[in-house]
Parts: structure tokens; sequence; C-alpha cells
């Protein structure tokens, strides 16, 4: 056995929960044929959280070589002789790279790849960090072209993701016609068996089995897409419930991986006008809501991003409108978004995003405010936090500002004694009122920005 070794090498501890398979690597052929295989590369891979391919292509990119890959029988193959400590060596620089979170050091982190922008994400689940991954490795030419949710093996062109696409709600529909199909049995009177089966229908046994039984009026024995559909709607809410229930045991990342395809579907099918409730529906089925906002941002939001949040007002108001965490994790979304995705030209904007939230009354005063007061790195790095704070602090000061004339504007309302006159007729006595000295004016105009 080869054992295992501690996924971030520079922990020395022995009792170090998250461990790997120590590579073997193994030199076949001779001459110009030669070539090292990696035994054990897909055990090491899923140890990582990544698809084997990656690790592979990273070491051909390292070692300035071609990489082969033979999906069915799970070889991952260098070429040129290559031993087995080198490659560790070097995985060691993949996992740093690519797995590793640059906050906690923890290896719980997932990959999400933006084709539109042509960047790959980092997400740590341990810790909540999320920032770009370093775009000048040659290796993320090669995950923007196959994602980690794309199957192995499968590198389709436009044509064929756009084909891929168009077909997939058919697709999903054939999987759940055929879920429930008893193993080994493939001949077509038993597949149509456990169609009816899987749709709640009565079990009719075929001619060929069941002899000349006359056909019977039963809605069961209708396993189309309209009839399905129909017999789902008359389901009672218990009953959905339940039938949704296996999402719920999945981890709070999966669920909102989930979300994150759903809504992002939606946004490359351009289907999101009239969406809201439909994405709030979904988002509170898989008891998502409260992060949801984290999604949106990410999805939705651009270098655009006063234009954007006009468009997807009321999306955004299905969830934050008063729901003060909700408006919590859209500031942090915000943070990413300003801080390592667009910094260059949204730094200076900090200001016009948060008035334009507020005025949209999608982030409220109180969160603002109390955001304000404290700088974190729970989703930048805390330079960049401080930074974005320090650009906020303009209108921040405004809010609190105004918040304190109110107040003493409700207290001079309080303080006013009304008099009252048992002589003077209504109308024949009239006070004018008091001059008020000039206010200085402020410095930080608010309706400037």
């Amino acid at each position: 056995m080869a054992g295992s070794v501690n996924v971030n090498t520079s922990v020395s501890d022995q009792f170090y929960r998250y461990k790997m398979p120590r590579l073997i690597a193994k030199v076949e052929g001779k001459g110009n044929g030669i070539k090292t295989v990696i035994v054990n590369m897909a055990e090491v891979a899923k140890a990582l959280s990544r698809p084997p391919t990656y690790p592979t292509k990273f070491f051909g990119c390292e070692l300035g070589a071609q990489t082969q890959f033979d999906f069915k029988n799970e070889r991952y193959i260098v070429n040129g002789s290559h031993d087995a400590s080198k490659l560790q060596s070097l995985l060691d620089g993949f996992i740093k790279k690519f797995v590793l979170c640059p906050d906690c050091s923890n290896p719980e982190t997932n990959l999400n790849v933006s084709v539109k922008k042509q960047i790959i994400l980092q997400r740590c689940i341990a810790c909540g960090y999320s920032g770009i991954v370093d775009m000048n490795h040659k290796l993320t030419t090669y995950i923007l072209r196959n994602p980690p949710d794309q199957e192995p093996g499968s590198t389709p062109s436009k044509k064929e993701k756009k084909k891929r696409d168009k077909h997939d709600k058919h697709k999903k529909d054939e999987e759940k016609k055929s879920d429930n199909q008893d193993n080994g049995h493939t001949d077509n009177a038993q597949q149509q068996m456990a169609a009816q089966r899987a749709s709640g229908g009565v079990v009719d046994a075929p001619p060929e089995v069941a002899g000349n039984k006359e056909d019977e009026d039963d809605w069961g024995e209708d396993v189309s897409e309209d009839a399905v559909k129909m017999r789902m709607e008359q389901l009672t809410d218990a009953a959905k419930g339940l039938a949704f229930s296996d999402d719920l045991e999945k981890t709070p990342q999966e669920r909102l991986n989930m979300i994150y395809k759903y809504v992002e579907q939606k946004r490359d099918a351009d289907t999101l006008a009239g969406a809201d409730k439909e994405i709030l529906a979904e988002a509170e089925r898989l008891e998502v809501k409260d992060k949801c906002p984290l999604i949106l941002v990410e999805l939705l939001l651009s270098d655009k991003v006063l234009q954007d949040i006009k468009t997807h007002r009321i999306l955004f108001l299905r969830f934050c409108h008063g729901n003060k965490k909700a408006q919590k994790y859209m500031l942090g979304g915000l943070e990413q978004l300003i801080g390592n995705v667009y910094k260059e030209n949204l730094m200076p904007k900090v200001p016009h995003i948060l008035k334009t939230l507020y005025d949209l009354d999608i982030l409220d005063e109180e969160v603002l405010i109390e955001w304000g007061t404290k700088v974190s790195k729970k989703y930048v790095s805390k330079a960049v936090a401080q930074e974005i704070h320090d650009k906020a602090q303009p209108f921040i000061s405004w809010l609190k500002e105004a918040e304190e004339e109110d107040d003493d504007d409700e207290e001079d309302d309080e303080n006013v004694e009304v008099v009252y006159s048992t002589t003077e007729k209504v109308g024949a006595h009239t006070v004018e009122p008091e001059k008020d000295e000039p206010e200085e004016e402020d410095d930080f105009d608010i309706d400037a920005i």
C-alpha cells in the first residue's frame, strides 16, 4: 500500500482530517513511446473533489508533456518517464493553486466556471471565501473548456452544447421514467411496466404475459409528459413535500449549487423576466432563501451594475424586502463583485451602488449603517474590504446624519406646547414663525451621486 498523506503538506499533524492517497506512478513503454501511468489518479482526485483530468493536465502543463485520458479503464497518462516523488511534488502545486482556500487553507472548496465571463471562481464551504483563481496558469484554459460538472471525456462544441441544452428537459424526463426499471430486464414489455410503476399508475401485464386480457380504462396507463404533469398537479401539498424531500437531505452547499444552476439556466435562456416567484419558490423549497442574494449578485450583476440592479429589482426585492439576513448576504456578494471581479470599474462607484439599492428599497437604512460600522474579511481580503468601506463612508455618513435629523424632528414635535384660549376668536390671533438662522451647507451632496 502506498499509504496516505495530508492534502495540505504544510500541515504536519498526523491527525489532520483531510487525507489523500500517495501517488502511484508506473512507467510503461520504451524509446519514443515511453509514458507514465498514474495508477491511482481517480482515488487521489476524489479525495481532492476535483476531476482526475485536472491534476493530470496540470502535470502536462508543468512538464511540457502531452497527456492522455482513458476514462473507461481509468488510466491517466503523462508522456515521458517521471518518478512518483516528482509528480507528488507537482501535485502539491496544483493543490495550492486550485484546491486550498487562500483565506483559511481549507481544502473544502468548489470551482464554478463562468464561460460567459471567462473566469473560474473558487468558493470555500468552510469560511465562505469566494474569489477568482490564478487565471494566468495554462490549466485554466482547459478548465474553462471542461467545467467540473461536465461528464468526463465529453468536450462539446458550441452547436452540441446548444443542442444538449435544448433537449435537456426531454433527457431528464426520460431519466425519470427509467429510474425504477428492474436491473437486467431490457425487453420492451418490462420497460413499459416500469414506466407505469414510476408514474404511480396501475401496472398492467403486457399481452405477452397476460395472454388475451382486455385493456382496461385506467389513468395510470397514460405515461405521456402531459399526463404525468396533470397527475403531479393533483397531488396534495403534503405529497409534493414528500416527493422533494430527497433534496433537503443534501448539504447546504449542494442545495446552493442547485439554485445556482436553476437561476443560471433561466438567465442563459433569457427567461428571467416574470420568473421571480418561481425562483423564490425554488429557493424556499431548498431552504436557501437567505443566501440566495449571493448567487443572484454573481449571476445577474456585471460591470454595468447600476442598470442591472434596476433591471432585476423585483427579483432582488423578493428575497431582500424585510429580510435583514438576505440583505447582509447581498452586501457580501457586492463586496465580492466589486473587490474580486470588477475592482477597477466599480470601486469608484461604491456610494452610487449603495444609494441605488437604498433608493430602490432593496437595502434598508439600518442594515447599511450596521454594515458600515464593521470591516469583515468573510467575503474578500481585509484590505479590499477596508477600501470598499472607505469609498462607502460618505454615503454611510449621510445616512447617519439623516437618521439623527429625523430623531431630532420627532423630539421637537413631542416638545411643542399647545395653548388654548377661551377669549380669542378662531383665526383672530396669528403668530409669526421665528426666523431660523441659515444652516451651513454640507460638504457631501448625496443628490450629486
